[in-house]
């Protein structure tokens, strides 16, 4: 029994664990010297940024859970959520010797191009009385030191904001800490010499060297910048008020707490006086083991300026790269006509988002459209699809609109689209009171001569123009009448505040996607018993649905293939004898993200395929609203098919998760394969035949 039990935890990953070694693959980028050296400065940003999300969502539930019930354990690993986070703690802290020796090695790459971030004991004479009669001007004048005692209470130190903390002792020997904010949206961040353009000082450093000017009747005896990391991890039924009337109201009211929520990381920026540790732990309450001290800036987000001297050096950046037109499309012609001939499909980043806008507003103008219907979940800060939407309305068509206003960290740019849009007369609704809805699903209804006409379109992401020259996303427009009366459905049920509990062609959760997917599972894991080939193809972000994790590895047992692209989070670990031997798992990290998912089942003409909103989490297959679309056209699925073949052959950005659960990467055999570079070549060059085919 206890041999099991050890083959059983071998058999997943926890996934915490597992999304701390999808930010080890980033950091890799950062480290990576085929990339260009400021694209590797931005993986060393995304890191930093990656990593204050992680322990504001993901650290702060577990320690939230452990407040609330210690002895509860995870499903997979057993943890429990002090163990996790132990765990976590001790990884940080080895990844973030990585993270500084990356900085390190950049930074000294960097001066070659005559860039250099640099600290008093790199300066001349002038350059350093330069910094002080800057300081003394530009900086000192704006500056809100605070002496703490008992007639200053400790401040409230803003989530991510840069602060100086400073040991000061007076004539009389009493010690006392001082902070000064460094975060200041009116002096600048980085500080140019200008008897060498390129060399800068970072403003909080020039604040820390100069603290003795600010308290000037103390000895400072010991100083460091700190950062704090805050807990954002609420709930927004738990603030329901019915004298809110409006739920978004709540929202406004989750975004205002989440300022102020617990603190749970410390981060110093050099060594200081054990008596400052002490005095900021017990002020913010915070265990010393949460404190992490680094070499590298507290915030990197610095080097995109950088970035801006250096555009003159392209070699120091990836090769332009521009969405080209998708062959798919005649951009003379209606785009609703062409989608009721034929099935469509867009590839981003490599296609341009263009035919869905251009189908947006025809259907906006065209007297036959009755309504549009769409799920908006994270949408850009200058929406030409919400003009769309606004423009529909204006011209009397119904327009339907569920705004999700609990997608984490985008809820202020959402409740401020709900306005515009309520304001220009669109009917707004927002997610169900116990699932959020995720789906990326627009229905157009057409009145026509013969009855009713719908439009579906379903994507892999957001209707964000700005993430889709950036993140890999697939999107179908389909005029197949059942898929659209089933979309109809789903839009209905939102109306009424209800689930879907019935389809026969989408995938629709909470109700019918994780046991639909579980039935295709199955389907397979009867064809290898019966000696026929078994095939299953998954492309996502992330895979810790444990019912559906279970129903692999028995698929794996039965001999059933199984390749599987997971980008981030993968809580099943391959390659185990016996057991997991038949799955493999690859991730691919470059310079887009991969974000698009893909649902394959069966082989040759029993093959199902799928796109869809929702990765194989928990979150998503029974805690939300999501929805997959069948794959019905031939030449888009022969599209999908080559795409997944070339995710699966990459040999440049692509990562195996080996059976030791530590990710390696591919070995390069023969010619190099970056498949996202193989798709922006032929978007290229179908758009350069397509073009030529027009003009002839």
């Amino acid at each position: 029994m206890k041999e099991n039990t050890t083959m059983e935890k071998q058999l997943y990953m926890n996934r915490e664990l597992s999304w701390l070694k999808f930010n080890e693959r980033v950091l890799e980028e950062a480290e990576d010297e085929k990339n260009p050296l400021c694209e590797r400065l931005t993986f060393a940003s995304i890191y930093q940024s990656n990593l204050d999300e992680f322990f504001r969502v993901r650290v702060g539930a577990l320690i939230d859970q452990d407040l609330m019930n210690p002895k509860q354990r995870e499903n997979k690993t057993g943890m429990t959520s002090k163990e996790q986070i132990d765990a976590i703690l001790e990884q940080v802290r080895k990844l973030s010797v990585r993270k500084d020796f990356a900085y390190k090695k950049l930074m000294e790459e960097l001066k070659q191009y005559h860039i250099n971030i640099v600290n008093f004991n790199m300066l001349t004479e002038e350059e350093s009385d330069y910094l002080e009669q800057y300081f003394d001007t530009e900086i000192a004048p704006l500056i809100s030191p605070i002496l703490l005692g008992k007639n200053a209470p400790f401040p409230f130190l803003k989530n991510k904001d840069i602060y100086a903390a400073v040991l000061l002792v007076s004539k009389s020997g009493k010690e006392r800490v001082g902070i000064i904010p460094c975060s200041n949206n009116v002096f600048q961040r980085l500080i140019q010499l200008p008897s060498h353009p390129g060399k800068y000082m970072l403003s909080e450093e020039l604040i820390l060297h100069f603290v003795s000017k600010i308290y000037k009747k103390y000895i400072v005896k010991s100083k460091t910048l700190i950062r704090v990391t805050r807990n954002a991890d609420i709930d927004a039924a738990s603030l329901y008020d019915e004298d809110l009337a409006d739920y978004r109201e709540i929202m406004v009211e989750v975004i205002k707490r989440r300022k102020k929520l617990s603190s749970l990381r410390l981060e110093l920026s050099r060594g200081v006086d054990e008596e400052v540790v002490k005095t900021l732990c017990k002020n913010l309450e915070l265990d010393k083991k949460y404190v992490f001290q680094s070499e590298t800036p507290l915030d990197l987000s610095f080097v995109f300026l950088l970035q801006d001297d250096l555009r003159k050096n392209s070699e120091l950046f990836y090769s332009r790269r521009i969405p080209q037109h998708s062959s798919m499309f005649d951009l003379k012609r209606s785009i609703i006509e062409q989608v009721k001939e034929k099935d469509k499909m867009l590839s981003f980043p490599f296609e341009s988002m263009r035919p869905f806008l251009m189908m947006l507003r025809e259907a906006a103008e065209d007297p036959e459209v009755v309504s549009i219907k769409m799920t908006l979940y994270r949408v850009a800060r200058d929406s030409k699809i919400v003009e769309a939407l606004v423009e529909a309305e204006e011209n009397g068509k119904e327009v339907l609109v569920l705004v999700e206003l609990r997608a984490r960290f985008d809820e202020e740019n959402n409740i401020e689209w709900s306005r515009k849009l309520e304001e220009a007369g669109c009917r707004v609704i927002y997610g169900l009171d116990n699932y959020k809805v995720h789906s990326k699903l627009c229905l157009i209804t057409r009145k026509v001569q013969n009855g009713i006409e719908y439009i579906t379109q379903i994507g892999t992401g957001n209707y964000n123009e700005k993430t889709s020259k950036i993140y890999t996303d697939l999107m179908v427009m389909t005029a197949d009448p059942s898929i659209g009366l089933e979309a109809s459905e789903v839009f209905q049920a939102l109306s009424l505040q209800e689930v879907v509990n019935h389809t026969e062609q989408l995938l629709v959760a909470p109700k019918c996607l994780q046991n639909k997917v579980l039935e295709m599972i199955d389907e397979e894991i009867a064809h290898a018993k019966n000696g026929e080939k078994a095939y299953i193809g998954l492309k996502m972000n992330s895979l810790t649905d444990k019912a559906i994790i279970d129903k692999l590895i028995e698929a794996s047992m039965a001999g059933v293939k199984i390749d599987m692209v997971i980008r981030g989070i993968c809580c099943l670990v391959p390659g185990i004898q016996g057991c997991t031997d038949n799955i493999h798992v690859t991730s691919i990290v470059g310079r887009y993200l991969e974000h698009s998912r893909i649902y394959i089942f069966g082989t040759d003409e029993r093959e199902k395929m799928f796109i869809a909103s929702a990765d194989f989490m928990t979150r998503n297959t029974v805690k939300r609203v999501e929805v997959a679309i069948p794959v019905k056209d031939k030449d888009i699925r022969l599209r999908l098919h080559e795409l997944f073949v070339t995710l699966l052959a990459d040999n440049c950005k692509a990562r195996t998760l080996c059976a030791d659960g530590n990710y390696r990467k591919v070995m390069t055999e023969g010619k190099e394969l970056n498949s996202q570079e193989v798709f922006f070549e032929q978007a290229y060059q179908n758009a350069s035949i397509a073009e030529q085919s027009s003009n002839i």
